[in-house]
């Protein structure tokens, strides 16, 4: 066996092992979405928390132990480190509270980018091929914007549930891919 077919053998698994963990990740949470919508939320909520408070250590201990930077940047990065850590910790204390009003956010903020997005899409409208496409298109994203900043939660609750059904689709096509890949999709 020569070299090169070695190594394009162990790329090729390489490849194929992560196609098949990503797709087996994805599935197991698209179905964790399905099956407890709400719970899986929290974890995911709970993730974010200690994201926070992480990364709130982490902007603390640059403030307190970087020499090199100056005076006012040490301050913004423990003022910073400060506000991660209480954010994180005020997570934790009502979690299905802070969940919920993460789903309020995102829909809200959902809402606002599509709105946006339609209203772009009609800013280019001149320069566009199929301009009945695009006024379709900015007609639906701005409609569909308006909706989700009128129900907000309503919204983020739909976009979580085909956010699971996406991941479960997607990971059993990745997973699939894995099984197919070979030497010849390099």
């Amino acid at each position: 066996m020569s070299t090169s077919s070695s190594v394009e053998k162990s790329a090729v698994n390489g490849i194929r092992t992560f196609l098949g963990l990503a797709g087996v990740v994805a599935l197991i949470v698209g179905i964790l979405i399905l099956v407890w919508p709400g719970r899986t939320a929290i974890v995911v909520t709970a993730i974010i928390a200690i994201y926070a408070i992480v990364g709130g250590l982490a902007y603390l201990g640059l403030g307190i132990f970087t020499k090199s930077m100056g005076g006012w940047a040490r301050v913004g990065h423990i003022v910073l480190g400060i506000i991660f850590v209480i954010a994180g910790i005020l997570a934790f204390t009502e979690l299905a509270q802070t969940t919920a009003w993460l789903a309020v956010f995102l829909g809200i903020l959902v809402g606002i980018m599509w709105i946006v997005e339609g209203v772009v899409s009609l800013t280019a409208l001149g320069g566009a091929r199929s301009k009945a496409w695009t006024v379709f298109f900015a007609i639906l994203s701005i409609v569909a914007g308006i909706v989700l900043l009128f129900s907000p939660l309503w919204g983020a609750l739909v976009l979580w549930w085909l956010l699971g059904i996406s991941l479960v689709v997607l990971g059993i096509v990745q997973i699939v891919r894995a099984f197919s890949f070979s030497a010849k999709d390099l």
